[in-house]
């Protein structure tokens, strides 16, 4: 067994060298022949063992000059001593010394096996001698005084170290946390100059740069499509949109007068009365619906309406337009689902056998007379709110000022600091492009009245006024869906996909979503128009005979529709080629992208 520390290893050799043969013969057991005098030596040397006697002190080598462990040399007379103390200790140290006397013996194997004078035959001799209780304490001592040996081996002063080591010094807290300031996550102190202060921010970079980090290309592109890209592409769409509203309408005041004058003459021509189809039911259907609204609304006092919303005092203007704009949204939501429903009943009726036509009659009328009620409401309110307009524009006390701040504002904060997705937000497109349109009717119920009662010179103030309610429109829109396609992330070419969509819808193209279509119904705004022109082609009535004033009415309705018709012709030929245009546009990039 090998002991080292500090790169000093023991020499037991140094043990052997050392010995003399009377010192072999007076102190190992196993140097003793077997006589039968074994018992009188035993008893030697006990006597000798309590006179007791002084050890010499332990020898030490010098250190080398390659550093090595130096070996220390002890004579076997510091192992009585030793063996002394060992006896004298107490009984609870008994456990420990037995675990160190085999350590003790294996220490003194390897001492007598270095040692050439002693042979294994004695050693095997010796063992079985010593199984007194004297082997046991010499074992002890050698093991107590070989520890010591090793402590001493330890110690630089002993193995002729000259350096010593340094007594460590004791922690000086506050000089530690000087030196790491940063040890417990706090900041670093800083000079509380003033003036040091404030060089230090002229020379530190930018000024802002502890409250807005420096961008990337992806902020830029965020911001040029906040800019730029989306409004762009959404007022794109609007205006499109827009009229696809106007082919719309035209068509309900031309195609559809058109075909049911080509129904009843073909009735006359033949004399006999067929099933109408579908498309004739529908026709039918909505015709009743205008001729009831137009004539409803003939009966209302629109200069009644003007003085009672005018001489409100609790509610004001822009609370009333408001109501109106939320009455209005309902309205065509609902109306949508009720103009399906009758066309569905004009299908069933048209394709029904004679045993339930009674009841796909009877339906038919139900639906119709819900459409009618549906359609005197919505048309009322569009009247209401298109007054409501006119007040703000002829009153003098900047009351269209404050409806248009507060009605657009109130959009802006109902939509614009919501969650929303892209299937809604095609959705608040189509709305947006509705609401264009009755602001157009509405300007234009406006200038049949200034026509109707202005005095003096008031195209110029009309002119200005509606300029401003559309820019207002406008801007209100591009605000609204920019920070809405940015608080949501959706892209610039989600816009271009709704125009696609759209595009689609105007070359009559069935798509797989019929969700994705713009449905606009212009019953109610051709009622409206219809209400507020009718004064107006009176006004250019000659006075005369009945006779000579409904020649100047079919003349007036004859040139009126032939003017619509031409319209009619140029917006959807127009819209046609610009539908194929951009969809052969998006499936040329589509390719290159692919």
């Amino acid at each position: 067994m090998s002991l080292g520390s500090g790169g000093r290893k023991l020499s037991f050799e140094l043990l052997s060298s050392d010995l003399t043969a009377d010192d072999v013969d007076d102190t190992s057991p196993r140097s003793l022949p077997e006589t039968s005098s074994d018992g009188r030596r035993r008893r030697r040397r006990r006597s000798k063992r309590k006179q007791g006697f002084q050890s010499p002190p332990i020898v030490e080598e010098e250190p080398r000059v390659d550093g090595s462990a130096a070996a220390a040399t002890f004579r076997v007379t510091d192992l009585r001593s030793v063996v002394e103390k060992v006896c004298q200790s107490s009984d609870v140290e008994g456990s420990a010394a037995s675990c160190v006397t085999r350590v003790g013996v294996e220490l003194r194997q390897r001492s007598v096996a270095a040692n050439g004078r002693l042979s294994a035959a004695a050693s095997g001799d010796d063992a079985t001698s010593s199984c007194g209780s004297s082997m046991r304490e010499s074992v002890a001592a050698a093991a107590a005084a070989a520890a010591d040996v090793i402590d001493a081996a330890r110690r630089p002063e002993a193995n002729g170290v000259l350096k010593k080591l340094e007594k460590d010094e004791s922690l000086d807290w506050e000089k530690f946390i000087k030196e790491n300031s940063n040890i417990l996550g706090e900041v670093e102190r800083r000079d509380n100059s003033p003036f040091r202060y404030f060089i230090g921010e002229l020379y530190s970079g930018n000024s802002l740069r502890s409250t807005i980090a420096v961008g990337n290309d992806k902020k830029r592109q965020r911001v040029y499509n906040t800019m730029f890209h989306v409004p762009w592409r959404c007022e794109r769409l609007i205006v499109a949109g827009f009229f696809v509203c106007l082919d719309s309408f035209l068509s309900l005041l031309t195609i559809m007068p058109a075909r049911i004058v080509m129904t009843v003459w073909r009735v006359l021509k033949t004399r006999q009365f067929l099933r109408p189809n579908a498309a004739d039911l529908s026709d039918y259907g909505c015709f009743i619906v205008l001729a009831l609204g137009v004539a409803s609304l003939q009966m209302i006092d629109i200069s009644l309406i003007y003085h009672v919303i005018r001489g409100q005092g609790t509610i004001k203007l822009y609370v009333v337009y408001n109501v109106l704009e939320i009455f209005d949204k309902l309205c065509q939501s609902f109306g949508e689902d009720v103009l399906q429903v009758l066309f569905n009943s004009a299908e069933g009726l048209s394709t029904c056998s004679t045993d339930n036509a009674t009841f796909e009659l009877m339906r038919f009328l139900l639906d119709e007379a819900i459409a009618v009620v549906l359609l005197l409401v919505h048309s009322f309110v569009l009247l209401a709110q298109a007054i409501t307009l006119s007040t703000c524009i002829i009153a003098h006390n900047n009351a269209l000022l404050a409806l248009l701040v507060s009605n657009n504002f109130a959009e802006i904060k109902s939509n614009v600091f919501k969650r929303v997705s892209k299937e809604n937000l095609h959705n608040l497109v189509y709305y947006d492009i509705i609401e264009r349109f009755h602001i157009t009717a509405f300007l234009l119920f406006v200038l049949a009245q200034n026509i109707l009662e202005a005095e003096g010179p008031w195209f110029d103030s009309f002119l200005i006024n509606a300029s401003l309610v559309f820019m207002c429109e406008v801007l209100i829109d591009a605000i609204k869906h920019s920070f809405l396609a940015k608080f949501n992330e959706i892209k610039p070419v989600a816009y271009s996909e709704f125009l696609e969509d759209l595009s689609k819808q105007i070359l009559n193209e069935q798509t797989d979503d019929r969700q994705k279509d713009l449905t606009f119904i212009p019953l109610a705004p051709a009622c409206v128009v219809i209400r507020v022109l009718t004064p107006v082609y009176a006004t250019l009535l000659p006075s005369g005979p009945f006779i000579w004033r409904i020649f100047w009415i079919l003349l007036w309705s004859i040139l009126t529709y032939f003017i619509l018709a031409i319209f009619k012709i140029l917006v959807g030929l127009v819209l046609r080629c610009l539908a194929a245009w951009y969809i052969n546009l998006r499936l040329t990039r589509k390719q290159h992208v692919d």
